[in-house]
C-alpha cells in the first residue's frame, strides 16, 4: 500500500505526501513495482527505437528483436555485476536466491545489454555507428524510467541524510530507513529524462557517432555528481566505484566525439 506522511507522524518528511510502493497486491497476483518499471522502460525504448528505425528506412520489427536482446543481456549483466559487488549477500544463501532475488546494477546492465544488442546487430548487418546513435536516447530513457522503479521500491538507491524540504524517509521500502534522505532516484529520473529529450531532439543532426559520445558524457557527469549525495563507499581518491566508471565514460565520450568530428572534417577537406 502507498505510505502517506503528515506532520503529525514521526519521520514525516516535512509534511509532504511521499509514495513508496514496493509491490502491488492484485488479489492472488503480487507485482513488484521495480519489475513493472523495468518492463515499462523496455516498452518505451522499443517504441522510440521503432520510430527511429522507420526514419532510417530499416525494418521496424528490428526494434522488438533488439528489445529482447537488450532486456535479456541487461538483466543478466546487471545481476552479475550486483553479485560481484555483493558476494556476501549473493552467495550467502541458495543459488536460487542469488539469481532470482533483488539486486541489479546499472553499469553491469549497460554492458550486458550492449553486448547482447551488438551480437544481434552483427547478425543483422547493422553493427556500427548508426546503432550507437540509435541507442543513445533509448538508454537514457530506460535509465530514467528505471529510477522511478527504484523510488517506488525504496531499494536503497536513495541518498544520504538531508534536511531539505523534499527529503523523505523510506520506512516501508525494500531497504527501509526512517531517516529523511535525498530522494536521489527522483533527481536521476528528472536529469536523465531531460537528457533523453535533448538526445532525441539531436538525432540525425550531428556527425554519426557524436550522439552516442554525447550520451556517455551526459550520463557520466550526471552519475558522477549524484554520487556525492548517495551512500556508496569510496574506493580510490575519495571516489566511489560508480564515480570512477563515470569518469571513464566522460573521457571515452569526449574522445569519441573528438574522433568523429575530426573524421568528419578530414572527409570534407
Amino acid at each position: 500500500m502507498p505510505t502517506f506522511y503528515s506532520p503529525e507522524r514521526p519521520d514525516s518528511g516535512a509534511g509532504y505526501a511521499q509514495l513508496v510502493i514496493p509491490q502491488l497486491d492484485l488479489g492472488p497476483v503480487e507485482i513488484q513495482t521495480f519489475g513493472l518499471m523495468l518492463a515499462l522502460a523496455l516498452i518505451a525504448d522499443g517504441l522510440i527505437v521503432a520510430k527511429r528505425l522507420r526514419e532510417l528506412g530499416k525494418p521496424v520489427d528490428w526494434a522488438y528483436e533488439a528489445l529482447v536482446a537488450a532486456g535479456v543481456g541487461g538483466i543478466v549483466g546487471s545481476k552479475i555485476d550486483w553479485m560481484l559487488q555483493n558476494p556476501d549477500q549473493a552467495f550467502g544463501g541458495s543459488l536460487a536466491d542469488a539469481v532470482f532475488g533483488p539486486g541489479l546494477v546499472f553499469f553491469g546492465g549497460l554492458l550486458g545489454g550492449a553486448l547482447a544488442v551488438s551480437a544481434w546487430a552483427y547478425r543483422r548487418g547493422f553493427l556500427g555507428l548508426a546503432l550507437l546513435d540509435l541507442g543513445a536516447p533509448a538508454i537514457a530513457l530506460g535509465y530514467a524510467i528505471g529510477r522511478i522503479g527504484c523510488q517506488l521500491a525504496g531499494d536503497g538507491d536513495y541518498g544520504v541524510a538531508s534536511d531539505l524540504p523534499w527529503a523523505m524517509a523510506y520506512p516501508e521500502g525494500t531497504v527501509p530507513t526512517t531517516v529523511e534522505v535525498h530522494p536521489t532516484p527522483i533527481y536521476e529520473t528528472l536529469a536523465m529524462g531531460m537528457a533523453t529529450i535533448v538526445l532525441w531532439h539531436l538525432r540525425g543532426r550531428l556527425v554519426r557517432g557524436v550522439l552516442f559520445g554525447l550520451y556517455l558524457v551526459i550520463a557520466g557527469v550526471e552519475r558522477f555528481l549524484i554520487e556525492f549525495i548517495r551512500r556508496n563507499e569510496t574506493v580510490v581518491a575519495g571516489l566511489t566505484l560508480p564515480q570512477l566508471i563515470s569518469v571513464a565514460m566522460v573521457v571515452a565520450g569526449s574522445g569519441f566525439i573528438a574522433w568523429r568530428m575530426r573524421a568528419a572534417r578530414v572527409a570534407t577537406a
